[in-house]
């Protein structure tokens, strides 16, 4: 079988976490603030606070700027489950806008026609690791005040151009960027999550609240030379990162360059063998972003059956998932209020699959992959064999 994802540990991920084991220091401390400096270095921001996954870092972001009960927050409902979840958590009102008709981000012309007097943030999410349009989407949110989360979960090195220059997902545009560390992720901490923002008094209140509201930290305690008595200003939360899952994010971000650089290649090929393959389209990347390709999805065409398809590739052992979920379709969301068209999210959950692409992935099963969509296809649809 090949996998949809396989994360890329080795011995300096063991011998890392088997040090942080052997300090007995195993909860949040040193290696926790050695990897927050390491991924703010990395990504250009001024602050990264870690966290215990995306959606504490999202549910943190969003309670940081300022959401709460009664407010609403435009996002897509084309994504996971949490980003909704997180601002339900808030007691706000997620508002899902379409996305883009040939992408699988927001359509930034999409947002500001959501905008109400009960607008509080805007919440974007660079979908499978490619970047959204944050210029547009940044001169909506600054013509009606808003602040803008980045739901960066798939999207650590991906790239966007601004003014010539080309920058990393995570500075961020925004007021915050939410990654995730989560094995199915580009970067792996097991679990785990960051996020990244120029505002220091934002990233006080993040490392506030992930710690019970704790006035002093447990290293500050630890270190002190004399007795401190801590106290708890304001109610917060346990989303702590522990050592161990920080000293593997090291080892890690030493990896993450050339592990961008594999799955660059891989979809730069994939991109080349499908572009003649009928009833496929594969991915476009705007000339102003470089995606990490976290995940590749292709898109079939109308007359083709996505579950046939899968099930096909299944059976000859090839690993895919569905296109990204609709978060207004599960159950647990179907109260929630659907203003506009969704059209191009559901087609893109009806109709995308994301193949196998991970930085261990070799051509010949690369080949395996592309021989095998084809046959799934072929099978329903004559005109991909005859290619």
């Amino acid at each position: 079988m090949i996998p949809i994802a396989k994360p890329l540990l080795g011995e300096a991920e063991a011998e890392a976490a088997s040090a942080a084991v052997l300090s007995g220091w195993v909860s949040q401390g040193p290696r926790v603030a050695e990897f927050e400096a390491a991924f703010a270095a990395m990504t250009g921001a001024a602050h990264a606070c870690a966290v215990s996954n995306c959606t504490t870092a999202l549910h943190l972001a969003l309670q940081g700027v300022g959401v709460g009960n009664g407010d609403e927050v435009i996002t897509v409902s084309h994504s996971f489950i949490a980003g909704a979840n997180a601002i339900l958590q808030c007691g706000a009102t997620p508002i899902f806008v379409d996305i883009e008709a040939e992408g699988y981000n927001i359509d930034p012309a999409g947002i500001a026609a959501a905008v109400t007097a009960r607008t509080r943030a805007i919440l974007v999410v660079h979908q499978i690791g490619m970047p959204c349009d944050m210029p547009a989407i940044l001169a909506i949110a600054r013509d009606h005040g808003l602040p803008v989360i980045e739901d960066a979960a798939c999207a650590v090195g991906s790239e966007i151009n601004i003014d010539g220059n080309w920058m990393p997902i995570g500075r961020p545009l925004g007021d915050v960027a939410c990654f995730s560390f989560h094995p199915r992720k580009v970067l792996t901490t097991g679990e785990g999550g960051m996020l990244t923002t120029q505002d220091a008094a934002l990233d006080a209140k993040f490392r506030l609240w992930r710690q019970h509201g704790m006035s002093v930290s447990d290293r500050e305690r630890h270190g002190s030379s004399s007795v401190i008595f801590e106290s708890y200003p304001v109610r917060g939360y346990n989303y702590r990162m522990t050592d161990i899952q920080a000293a593997i994010g090291i080892a890690q971000l030493a990896r993450l360059p050339s592990i961008i650089a594999a799955r660059r290649r891989l979809a730069e090929r994939y991109h080349e063998a499908l572009a003649g393959l009928p009833g496929v389209t594969p991915p476009r990347e705007p000339a102003w972003a470089r995606s990490n390709w976290q995940s590749y999805a292709v898109r079939l065409s109308p007359e083709l059956d996505q579950r046939i398809v899968m099930q096909r590739l299944l059976d000859a052992g090839v690993a895919t998932r569905r296109g990204i979920m609709n978060m207004h379709r599960e159950e647990s969301q179907m109260d929630l209020p659907v203003r506009f068209p969704l059209n191009n999210s559901e087609f893109a959950q009806d109709k995308a699959i994301l193949i196998p692409l991970f930085a261990q992935m070799t051509t010949e099963d690369q080949d395996i992959v592309l021989g095998e969509l084809e046959n799934a296809i072929g099978a329903e649809y004559p005109q991909a064999k005859a290619g």
